[in-house]
């Protein structure tokens, strides 16, 4: 099974959903890098469980533990190991889905590859395996911060049908911070909680897309051809649980201009190459062009709900499955500081990857 992300700086995550615990390992991470559990745990706090009326109410405190790779506070260059152990784990809740299938969800398919799966929350299909890349990109974040001053800010653009006029280049994390659904737009973010409290009382749920920001980053950053930094950061965001769809810059929108409507065109500033507009979302022929990364993904709605749905047991007996657990009405609050780990996975490790290859003479 391919854990395993990144080139130069490279993570492996492990661990199930219902298991001993979960976490990661990351290679390639530079030494004398200071960094602190406390720091990790900022982030992980935001993907957290049982955070808030409209995530699931699974209670996980996600304290995370640095095994390996960090004394006295740096990092040694060597590889970082980060433990999060389960505690609130409720094994029998999955018992009825040890044969019937959950629609749209991991398990037949994982049946159908491996012939065994673990069904108890759906083992590393279950969006906790998240856990290890949130941790890693925490230490991902503070290399483009200190090294490049690269900024990283996500946050709810949509809802279902709920989308909010936000302006990526001027969105804080404060404002994103402000209110249990991440949406920077206040009055929008009252509308979304009240859909997500309504799906989540008929026990159901819905989805949305997830808006990232990337400011500050460097000019250069890719590799063409199959590594464009478009096509990392487009893998790295549907590997993602849940996520259906990933756009950049105009997306499917610029189908509807023309060439001459769609272009970037450029100007000089101070000295420097700049664009007028930023349709191509900071990234032209796949290497950065020095303006802000803009980029979307959307998340189906949650594939476990409550309600009485069709399916079939392992041996494709029909039956029907109401499930049970604990599960978000909507991934999305929960699904931002996933995105912007992910963002930041593949930014430092084009960052690596440049100065090895460039900044040699």
């Amino acid at each position: 099974m391919a854990s395993t992300f990144g080139h130069l700086f490279r993570i492996t995550t492990f661990g199930e959903s219902h298991g001993g615990g979960v976490g990661v390992v990351i290679d390639g991470c530079p030494p004398l890098l200071e960094i602190s559990a406390q720091e990790i745990q900022v982030e992980l706090e935001r993907r957290r469980p049982g955070q808030s009326r409209i995530t699931t109410p699974r209670q996980e405190a996600d304290t995370c533990e640095i095994l390996a790779g960090v004394f006295e506070g740096k990092t040694l260059g060597t590889p970082i190991c980060i433990l999060v152990r389960n505690k609130d784990t409720r094994p029998q809740d999955y018992s009825e889905m040890a044969k019937a299938y959950r629609p749209s969800h991991a398990d037949a398919t994982y049946d159908a590859k491996y012939g065994i799966r673990n069904w108890q929350g759906g083992g590393r299909s279950s969006a906790r395996e998240t856990i290890g890349r949130v941790a890693a990109g925490a230490i991902a974040k503070k290399i483009l911060l200190q090294v490049a001053g690269v900024e990283i800010v996500g946050y709810v653009k949509q809802i279902k049908d709920l989308e909010a006029p936000i302006d990526p280049d001027q969105v804080t994390l404060e404002q994103v911070e402000s209110n249990i659904v991440r949406c920077p737009d206040p009055v929008y973010a009252e509308k979304m909680i009240d859909l997500i409290d309504q799906i989540r009382r008929t026990a159901n749920s819905v989805g949305g897309v997830v808006e990232c920001v990337a400011r500050n980053v460097p000019k250069g950053l890719g590799e063409p051809v199959f590594d464009k930094l478009e096509a990392d950061l487009a893998k790295g965001a549907m590997s993602l649980p849940a996520s259906k769809g990933f756009e950049i810059g105009s997306g499917f929108a610029g189908t509807l201009l023309t060439g001459q409507e769609h272009n970037d065109e450029f100007y000089t500033h101070n000295g420097e190459i700049r664009t007028v507009t930023n349709r191509s979302g900071g990234i032209q022929g796949g290497i950065s062009n020095g303006e802000n990364i803009v980029l979307r993904v959307a998340f189906k709605p949650t594939a476990t709900i409550g309600k009485e749905q069709r399916t079939v047991t392992s041996n494709g007996e029909a039956t029907t499955l109401a499930a049970k657990g604990r599960h978000d009405p909507c991934v999305l609050p929960r699904a931002v500081p996933m995105v912007e780990a992910m963002v930041a996975l593949v930014l430092c490790d084009h960052l690596l990857r440049h100065q090895a290859q460039c900044n040699m003479l």
